[in-house]
């Protein structure tokens, strides 16, 4: 261990042309570490392997060996973890979704909490390896039973089949609750960056259901909740902060929608949304509802785009709540339960996660909110990444765990 700090001074710049050279390769922005964030240096080699990674992946496909986003998949899918000595773990399907149960295997003297997990990856990435290690801890030190769902990828499967496959999984658990050994009053939705976003989808869905028991609580992890407005004040100051860039968050989105991410820069710019519907939704996507201590490090004034009708022709879905539910009416909201979030101040997602705070705070639901001043995109899941560990994402996980294990 004592090594590891010169270690990291002779990789660092190393790390710093392979994301450089990559850079160039796949024209990104110019990425920014800045220095309040936790970690930087090791934030800086993460960076480099997953920018270097995505620069072999464009060569590759250039080549016609592999798609960019094939060769991506393969290299995030996570190494396979031996035996935890304090869980059952078994596959099995919920209603044809592919799901992951962990369940701890001490003995309880009464009904665990359920967690279903959405994991996070831009609907593009992820898997149950992925998150095999944020699972098991949430599971070992909640003493839950965790269900992780394999939902259908983007872009092979476009929207709503993610969303689809989240919803039928959770409804399958429910309704088969008492084999599992959990409380029927006591099923939380989880999920991180894009996983928040159908974990909220869901809990939106599951709120008007008279036919199935409430869900106990929603846990959103540095969620996506809008496409409406790329240029929130969180979209500006960590545009280039990994590991999610501005430009990524709107490829992501439309990939999950369309399957392909033409438009990009008009959706960016704003071009995407008619001016009425811009109106109507600013009562809630708008920076006027970001508290002014958020706005600190400089918002950038944006000068007025033209509304581009073709284009909004393409992604006139992103309007809809089961793909951003920072848009769903205050009558479902106000419906929906208990709620834990998590945003980071380093995270272009920063703003999606507090505008949604104050529109559940703003209907009477109670909210747990948990802010990682150090804290970055995707931190969570690598809180203990490949030997390196990044103690916000510890921070961030543990309050997590300390939230579900208050219910």
């Amino acid at each position: 261990m004592a090594l590891l700090p010169a270690l990291l001074l002779l990789l660092l710049p190393l790390a710093a042309l392979a994301v450089a050279v990559a850079a160039v390769i796949l024209g990104l922005p110019s990425y920014e570490i800045p220095p309040g964030v936790n970690q930087p240096a090791k934030l800086r080699l993460v960076l480099a392997v997953l920018v270097g990674t995505a620069a072999l992946g464009k060569i590759l496909e250039k080549t016609g060996l592999c798609s960019q986003i094939t060769f991506g998949r393969y290299v995030r899918q996570g190494r396979k973890l031996g035996v935890d000595p304090k869980l059952f773990i078994q596959d099995l399907q919920f209603n044809k979704v592919p799901v992951r149960v962990y369940q701890p295997k001490a003995t309880s003297d009464r009904r665990r909490k359920g967690i279903i997990f959405f994991h996070g990856g831009g609907w593009v990435f992820g898997s149950l390896d992925t998150y095999e290690n944020v699972c098991r801890y949430i599971s070992r030190e909640s003493e839950s039973v965790v269900v992780s769902v394999q939902y259908r990828l983007a872009p092979e499967h476009k929207y709503p089949a993610a969303y689809e496959d989240c919803l039928h999984a959770t409804i399958h658990f429910m309704t088969d609750i008492e084999h599992y050994g959990v409380d029927p009053a006591n099923v939380i939705v989880c999920g991180d960056s894009a996983g928040g976003n159908l974990a909220a989808a869901v809990s939106q869905t599951l709120a008007g259901r008279s036919d199935l028991p409430k869900l106990r609580a929603q846990v959103l992890i540095y969620p996506g909740l809008q496409a409406l407005d790329f240029n929130l004040p969180s979209y500006h100051q960590n545009r280039g902060v990994p590991l999610l860039f501005r430009e990524r968050a709107a490829f992501f989105a439309l990939q999950y929608l369309n399957g392909h991410a033409l438009h990009m820069q008009e959706v960016l710019e704003g071009s995407h949304i008619p001016p009425d519907m811009r109106l109507k939704y600013r009562k809630w996507v708008s920076p006027d509802n970001i508290p002014e201590k958020f706005k600190v490090r400089g918002v950038k004034p944006l000068r007025p785009t033209d509304f581009i009708a073709e284009v909004y022709e393409t992604v006139k879905r992103f309007c809809e709540p089961n793909l951003c539910p920072l848009l769903a009416e205050d009558a479902v909201v106000h419906q929906l339960p208990e709620s834990f979030i998590l945003t980071c101040e380093y995270d272009v997602l920063r703003d999606d996660g507090l505008l949604y705070k104050k529109r559940l705070e703003d209907n009477g639901v109670r909210v747990t909110w948990y802010h990682l001043e150090d804290g970055f995109h995707g931190i969570i899941s690598l809180y203990d990444y490949c030997g390196f560990s990044f103690p916000a994402g510890k921070r961030g996980l543990d309050s997590v765990v300390n939230f579900l294990k208050s219910l």
